[in-house]
């Protein structure tokens, strides 16, 4: 059986002094420039002539010490937005580095596992890397290369994966003329090419009607089997069904993991996974903080 092991992860990033002078607009002043009100009565802020700011100066702790042992199964990632959510995939799946800790695949650092890391793990991020003068079925083939799978494999993989999240027939489209949904879906086909035994999913029915969510989900629900899906949503009753257990994040901590059942009678008798989200984060989501301006 598969584990991934996560070993006190720590990410901090540094902070950043920034200082500014009269006839020295930053970058970020300019968005100061908002208009008040609407219509003829439009209003901007002033600026200052003479601005001196220190400003992000300390480190921001985006993950503390998390500490995870996945076996197989369907994982739900929840939490607020700034909560690190896409932190901890991305540490997972080797894109950035922990500032300390380590990410084992069966006891081995992923760093020293090096390419074969690759044919491992399928990502799915929300709607980045793609190319829009690509066709839907060359992005795939460029991303079976780069996880390695073999050439004489390669066009049977792919359509297997097309038919996984029913694109056969834009398959050879180009990706700049796809819908949201489309572009969502085919970030899942390039995950879930050469079998990955890790498949990390963020926010993988963003975009999808109801029909196609259900569908995507059952779908999900069915590779499960023999690997390890960790999925970050925000649509609560995407996860709610097929989760093995929920993991829920705030401020770069893990407060709680269990089943949805368990969760439910943890905090007051929830009748559903979206009323103890509601329970817990209710206030977080309730407004938006500067930084995710």
């Amino acid at each position: 059986m598969d584990i991934l092991t996560l070993h006190e992860i720590t990410k901090s990033y540094k902070g950043r002094n920034i200082k500014k002078h009269k006839g020295d607009m930053h970058t970020k002043d300019r968005y100061k420039k908002n208009i008040v009100n609407k219509g003829n009565n439009c209003k901007e802020e002033a600026f200052e002539d003479n601005i001196y700011k220190d400003m992000d100066s300390k480190d921001k702790i985006a993950l503390q010490n998390v500490s995870l042992e996945l076996e197989c199964g369907i994982y739900g990632l929840l939490g607020p937005n700034g909560a690190g959510k896409s932190t901890l995939m991305n540490i997972i799946t080797g894109n950035i580095r922990p500032t300390s800790g380590s990410v084992l695949w069966n006891g081995t650092d992923i760093c020293g596992l090096g390419e074969k890391f690759r044919s491992i793990i399928g990502y799915a991020p929300q709607q980045q890397g793609l190319y829009n003068t690509f066709s839907g079925r060359r992005f795939l083939s460029y991303m079976a290369s780069l996880k390695g799978i073999p050439k004489k494999e390669v066009k049977q993989e792919i359509r297997r994966v097309l038919s996984y999240v029913n694109m056969q027939e834009a398959a050879d489209r180009a990706i700049g003329t796809y819908s949201g949904g489309m572009k969502q879906r085919i970030l899942i086909a390039q995950a879930i090419l050469g079998s990955p035994k890790l498949i990390v999913l963020d926010e993988p029915t963003a975009g999808l009607d109801p029909k196609e969510r259900v569908r995507i989900r059952e779908q999900i629900k069915a590779l499960s089997g023999d690997k390890i899906i960790l999925v970050s949503t925000h649509v609560v009753s995407d996860i709610e069904p097929i989760a093995k257990e929920i993991l829920l994040i705030r401020s770069g901590s893990i407060i709680d993991r269990d089943t949805v059942e368990n969760l439910c009678q943890k905090y007051g008798g929830c009748m559903d996974l979206e009323e103890v989200y509601m329970n817990i984060f209710g206030k977080e989501e309730s407004h938006v903080s500067v930084d995710s301006i």
